[in-house]
Order: C-alpha cells, then structure tokens, then sequence
C-alpha cells in the first residue's frame, strides 16, 4: 500500500470539504425551488473563470491524467497534440459557434438540431450520445479512477470504482451543473498543483535532484520520446500519423468534442452572455497550453523511471508512489478531483439530454419543473450504476485506453461535425441529407477499418469526414428545402470578439507554434 495515514487524513478532508461546499453553492434562495435552468444550466449565470475552469476539469479526467500519461510512456510527447490543437479549436469554437448556439437559447446539442432540422434528428443523437456517454465515457473514468485507486491503495478494482461512483453521486446529484461548475476552480487548482509536484519529483529523481537535468536527461536517452511529428518507421504511426496529425483527422475530433459535445459545451450554454463566455473558452486555452507538461512528461519520466511496466497506464499511478507522504495525498486527492469533477459533468449531461430531449418532449409535456429536476437525478444516479457494472466487460485487458477511446468515437465524430456544419453554415442542409451523414459515418468509417485495416484511425476520421460532408450535401439536393425560419441567419449574428480574446488567439497561437518548431 502506497498511501500512508498522512494522506488518507489529506483526501477524506478533501472529499468532505468539496461535498460540503458543492452543497453550499449550490443552495437557492429562500422560496425558490431549483427549476431545470437552475439544475441543467446553473441558472443561466456562469461567470468566466467557472466557465474555463469547468471545461477543464470536465475534460480532465482519468482518461487524461493515466491514459495520457500512459500514451506519454508508449509514444512520448507527439501525443500532446490531444491538448495543444485542443488549444485552437476552442478559439475557433468561442469565435463562431458560441454566438449561434447561446443566440437560439438553447439546452442541449440536440434541441440545436431540433430546431435546425427537425425531431427525428434530435431524438437519433439524443439516444447516441446517452449511449456513448454511459458505455464509453464513464466507464472509462470509472475504470482509469478505479486503477489509481488499486495501484496506490490495494483496493480490489469494482470497489474502487463503486467509491468513485458515490463520491460523485454525493458532489453532484443535489446541485447539479451550478455544484459542478462552481467548485471546478478548486478542482483545477488542485489538479495543476498536484501535477506540477508529480513533474517536478519524477524529473528531479532523473536528474539527481535537479529538475532541468532529469529534462536533459530524458532528451539525451530517449531522444524519440520529444519529437511530435512521428515518421513512418515509428511502432506508433499508425496512432499518431506524422503531418496526418496537424493537418487532417484530429481537427474533426476536437471539433466534435469541444464544440459539439453535451458534455463539454453545457458549460459555456450556461454563460450570462456571449463575451463571458469566450473569455472563459480562452481561458481553457491556455490551460490546454500547459497540461502535457504536467500529465505527458511524467509518462516520459516513467520509461527512465519504472521501464518494465506491464501496461502504459500504470505509469502515472507509479510515478505517484514517488512522491512523499502528505504531498502523495495532495496530489491523489487532485487525481480523485480530476474524476469526480469528469464523472458529474457527465452525469449532468446524460440527465440533460434524457431529461430535456427525450422525456419531457415524449413523456412529460405538463410535468412540472420539480418533477424534470427529480427526472434529472433519477437518470444521472441510473447512468452511473450502470457504468460500474459495464466498465470491467468493456475495458478489462485494454493497453492504453486513452487510443481505445480516440479510435471507438472516431467511428461517429466524422458524422457529428458533418452535421452541424451543415446547420450552422449551410441555408439549404435538410432532415434527410443530415440523418444520411450520421449513419454514414459509421458504416463508412467501418468500411474503411475492414477494407484499409493498416489506415491510421486519425486519417480514416479525415477521409470518413470528407465522406460524410459530401453525402450531406448531395442528398439534401433530393429533399425540398426546409423553411426559412429554421436556418441559421449568420447576418443577424455578431461574431465580433473584444480585445482581450483577440489577444490571447495571437499568444496562445504564436506559444503553439514555438513549441512545435522546437519539438518537430
């Protein structure tokens, strides 16, 4: 067992602490009773910093955290594209999709393309996202959560996971997005400070004490290990294909997830105004800047350190048996932070979706506003229960499950960011031509697995995109256009941005492209 009674004292305060103060924050006022703007959207009042912080701490998580890490210890610092391009997209997202989606007023994804398309569109993606939700994403959590827990504390894995599961349940059910959100700064701070520690005790235990000497070190013994643009030859080429990686798949997957994603963009939904919003996605933009050199370089340190893992994910969980008791604890409790901050967004998103788009539309037209909340809870506690009990069929024997997860969901973002393109900035997309890139995403994408199994995933995503944008496109010419109202008027939209977001495009953007001249 790793942790001592140190750190057990230090993650419990922590737990106790965030449960008391999710619970506080999220309290309303005398007399009024939380309706579902309140529980799904934090009363349509989030300030910037929650915003940023909150799409970190819900991106952030223990696919992140170990799965990256353990992609940092197989294939090195190429696989911090994940975060650094993550960097630019939520520019491109805070600039021109935030505007059109806060102007409809909108819930969920799928009330977006209701409202675009029609109800046959929102109740296919509703179901598609309540599934790969549940089976995809918070089994992942749960199962990578479960894994810290076991290598540092001996705890057999489904109990591990079931404790994860009720530390969530209680930070959560009760105060849904606004407990969430509002306690994500204490998270993020959390998460950043432990990650520092962990990087500066694995690079100073390389380094004989000195942190820039275990750097220098690392470089000179695995040089590999720091270059970002893979070539062919490299055993891991077929997950990260070279120049592949800048400029093809990897866009739409990032534009699926933070722009598209229930999960990620409730967040920003939930903003008092458009500006607030986009200075809160930048200030997510510079957090994605730093995060691989406080989750992807202990993995590298990891290689030096711990050679003879038997899977690259328990690379961060060993590196943090490094570090002295007490700080252990702190920067545990950062990892458990990290998840539960992951597993509530995610609960929340679920309970949105299901809530929102499938049982009030389906089942509760002239139910109350108390009832939808109870609704809420109800699911979120369902998804959570049924993702414990999937997690050990679904995961069980995967290598690194960060490049299981890219390589299953890129099955279906090509179809996603297909389809809202086509709403967001084309008059004459329709029901059917969108439906049709949906479905071809996936068969298409299975296709091209059966046919080219040799293909990078990440290119296929490019090419199944191409695809589906094209068959969008082409059948929507066989339907008779939608009306008018249900466009997207881009005239009547300001996608003006202030100063200060234009400034912190140009030093985000200028820092990236530093870094990969220095990594090529």
């Amino acid at each position: 067992m790793a942790l001592e009674f140190l750190d057990i004292v230090i993650i419990a305060g922590y737990a106790l602490a965030l449960i008391a103060i999710a619970t506080l924050v999220s309290r309303e006022a005398a007399g009024h009773k939380k309706d579902t703007a309140d529980y799904f959207l934090a009363g349509k009042a989030l300030p910037w910093w929650a915003i940023g912080a909150s799409l970190i701490a819900a991106n952030i998580s223990a696919e992140q955290i170990i799965g990256m890490s353990g992609s940092g210890y197989a294939i090195g610092l190429a696989i911090a594209s994940y975060e650094w391009l993550a960097a630019i997209t939520l520019i491109v997202v805070g600039k021109y999709f935030l505007p059109i989606f806060l102007q409809r007023g909108i819930y969920t994804m799928p009330q977006f393309l209701e409202q675009r398309f029609g109800s046959g569109v929102k109740y296919v993606m509703s179901v598609f996202w309540i599934g790969i939700y549940t089976f995809v994403n918070l089994t992942t959590i749960l199962w990578l959560g479960a894994t810290a827990i076991n290598a540092l504390a001996g705890a057999e894995m489904m109990l591990g996971m079931v404790l994860l599961a009720m530390f969530a349940a209680a930070y959560s059910l009760y105060g849904g997005l606004k407990a969430v959100a509002l306690t994500d700064i204490i998270q993020v701070v959390l998460l950043v400070l432990g990650g520092a520690l962990i990087t500066h005790v694995t690079l100073t235990q390389v380094g004989d004490g000195s942190v820039w000497g275990g750097y220098q070190e690392l470089v000179a013994e695995f040089p590999e290990r720091f270059d970002m643009i893979l070539s062919k030859d490299n055993p891991q080429y077929a997950n990260l294909p070279g120049l592949g990686v800048i400029l093809g798949g990897m866009w739409i997957m990032h534009f699926s997830y933070w722009g598209f994603n229930q999960y990620i963009i409730q967040r920003a939904l939930a903003a008092k105004s458009v500006a607030e919003a986009q200075k809160g996605v930048m200030f997510a933009a510079f957090l994605k800047v730093v995060t691989p050199f406080i989750i992807v370089v202990p993995g590298i340190a990891a290689v030096s350190l711990a050679p003879d893992l038997a899977k690259p994910d328990q690379a961060y969980p060993e590196m943090m048996k490094l570090v002295p008791a007490g700080i252990r604890g702190l920067i545990f409790a950062a990892l458990i932070a990290a998840i539960v901050s992951s597993l509530g967004s995610m609960m929340n998103s679920i309970s949105t979706i299901f809530t929102m788009d499938l049982y009030r539309p389906l089942l509760g037209k002239d139910r109350s506003e108390r009832e939808l909340v109870r609704v809420g809870r109800i699911t979120s506690f369902s998804a959570l229960a049924i993702a414990v009990l999937a997690a050990r069929p679904l995961l069980d024997g995967a290598d690194q499950v960060f490049q299981v997860i890219q390589e299953y969901t890129g099955f279906f973002t090509p179809g996603i960011v297909a389809i809202f393109v086509l709403g967001m900035f084309w008059k004459r997309a329709t029901e059917f031509g969108v439906i049709a890139a949906v479905i071809g995403s996936f068969a298409l994408s299975l296709a091209f697995k059966i046919q080219l199994p040799e293909m990078p995933f990440i290119d296929r995503v490019g090419l199944v995109f191409l695809s589906c944008l094209a068959v969008g496109v082409a059948l929507s010419y066989m339907q008779k256009p939608d009306c008018e109202e249900k466009a997207v008027r881009l005239g009547d939209i300001s996608f003006r941005t202030g100063p200060v977001f234009n400034l912190g495009s140009v030093v985000v953007a200028s820092t990236l492209i530093f870094l990969y001249a220095f990594y090529w």
